[in-house]
């Protein structure tokens, strides 16, 4: 009876040091971890040798200290990525996500490592076309009809004092006479100077005189209105600020900081998948506006070789934050941070900036 005993405590001790074993040997592996990444070029860009891009490069020298043991895990979509980081499906994204007040509330962030700036992207219009557009405008037609009807006027009133002295030259009665007032005082206007017709009488003389300084300044104001029309009629479509933009068709990448930024101001917008889809909507499109992130507005632009059809202004709207995110309250955030902060600081971060700027 003892030697069962004693043959049943060495196998349960032998079953106990084999298990310790596998626990050590479980330990002792290096943990996966799981990135979330979505195709964002020039940030992640995928093709048939894997992933490269800048966050996937900034990435990959901060894990040179780290020495992780990771996998890329893609979303089609940005929402579906943030959705991922928030609920724990990775463990973080390197994709290049603004940091934003919102966001903040539902995930963490690391140290940014890269500042950008919400841009703005339009289709380019000619001042051929632009010219075009105001000739056709009502504005411009009214205002040519209201000038017609002015040197209508003082044709008739020259004709009412010159049509019984001065018959030859302004034509009798009817309709006759009016047509060569008419005439008179369109070429008044103009300073042609034909000297086909002069008023005769003292009425007519002070009417032409009132007219000759009139036809002055309204010429001076129509010339300087067509001239304009070369240069400032984009002037007229410029945007100063947030509000300009509801005089506008604007279109953003669904889930994006962009999109963020025109809900809070309230300005109604469509939406894209991709920055990609963005230009192409633009193309389709002329009078829209893209809003999304300048360095992929003008990566897609040089991408798709539209750089004589469409402009990313100058004038931005907010400066942009990208950092790596985390689920809420994550202590990978603690390791990484230094790591990032050190390879930012480093001659090899210095050449990947220049080369993607």
């Amino acid at each position: 009876m003892s030697q069962k005993i004693f043959f049943t405590f060495i196998f349960s001790l032998l079953v106990c040091l084999t298990g310790l074993a596998q626990d050590s040997v479980q330990n002792n592996q290096p943990k996966k971890y799981t990135i979330g990444i979505r195709e964002t070029p020039p940030f992640v860009e995928q093709s048939s040798n894997g992933f490269s891009g800048l966050s996937i490069e900034s990435w990959e020298m901060a894990n040179k200290k780290l020495g992780w043991n990771y996998e890329y895990r893609t979303y089609n979509s940005l929402a579906e990525l943030l959705q991922a980081v928030e609920k724990g499906e990775v463990d973080f994204s390197i994709n290049p996500i603004t940091v934003t007040d919102q966001r903040m509330q539902k995930m963490d962030f690391s140290q940014p490592y890269f500042i950008s700036h919400t841009a703005i992207a339009q289709k380019k219009k000619s001042n051929a076309f632009a010219v075009i557009q105001k000739l056709w405008s009502w504005e411009f037609i009214s205002a040519i009809l209201v000038l017609i009807g002015i040197i209508f006027i003082f044709g008739f009133l020259v004709w009412l004092f010159e049509r019984k002295k001065n018959e030859g030259e302004f034509g009798g009665k009817g309709f006759k006479g009016l047509k060569e007032g008419f005439w008179w005082s369109a070429v008044t206007m103009t300073t042609v100077g034909y000297g086909d017709k002069s008023p005769q009488t003292t009425g007519g003389r002070i009417i032409a005189l009132v007219w000759m300084f009139m036809a002055i300044i309204i010429i001076s104001s129509l010339t300087a209105s067509i001239a304009s029309a070369l240069t400032v009629e984009n002037m007229n479509n410029e945007i100063n600020s947030v509000a300009d933009l509801d005089r506008f068709d604007v279109v953003t990448v669904g889930s994006s900081s962009s999109q963020e930024f025109l809900n809070l101001y309230r300005i109604k917008h469509e939406e894209v998948v991709n920055g990609a889809s963005g230009i192409e909507y633009l193309l389709d499109n002329p009078e829209d506006l893209f809003i999304y992130d300048e360095p992929i507005l003008n990566y897609e632009v040089e991408r798709q070789q539209v750089s004589d059809e469409i402009q990313v202004l100058k004038k931005t709207l907010k400066k942009d934050y990208f950092s790596y995110s985390f689920p809420k309250d994550s202590k990978l955030v603690k390791e990484i941070n230094p790591v990032l902060i050190s390879t930012m600081k480093s001659m090899q971060w210095s050449r990947l900036m220049e080369n993607y700027n």
